[in-house]
């Protein structure tokens, strides 16, 4: 893993992982009604596990990010509907609906959105007054 240097690389970091989060959050709406043939063919809601990554000269910088560790699914347990007329439905006429949540779905891409917002001005405004620093040393 690369060092983290600055806090150009702690924000790009924290972007990339907010940018996972999002990904995960986009698979899961795609697959919300989706249904499988089986309980275990179901789709599942997938979420970032993040884990501190701190600068290996962490005591003389204090620099630390955020980096996703790795990508998990949901223990839910999905739905059994009655559908007699879709084709992957068993002999009683039942298929597995992916136990997904739109509404928590929306909330998660909310929040992961204003994180990646946040970051991404709070790496603008360093720039600006780094870029004014420089400016009032000519």
């Amino acid at each position: 893993m690369a060092d983290i240097r600055n806090v150009f690389d702690v924000g790009a970091r924290a972007l990339s992982a907010q940018m996972v989060r999002m990904n995960t959050v986009a698979s899961n709406l795609a697959n919300a009604d989706t249904v499988s043939a089986t309980k275990d063919g179901a789709f599942r809601a997938l979420r970032p596990i993040f884990e501190t990554t701190y600068a290996d000269a962490m005591g003389k910088s204090g620099l630390a990010t955020s980096d996703v560790a790795d990508v998990v699914m949901l223990d839910r347990t999905p739905e059994r509907e009655f559908r007699p007329d879709h084709p992957a439905a068993d002999k009683d006429g039942f298929v597995w609906k992916a136990a997904i949540d739109p509404d928590e779905e929306m909330v998660e891409m909310v929040e992961a959105s204003r994180q990646y917002q946040n970051t991404l001005e709070t790496m603008s405004t360093l720039r600006t007054l780094m870029a004014r620093t420089v400016q009032m040393g000519s």
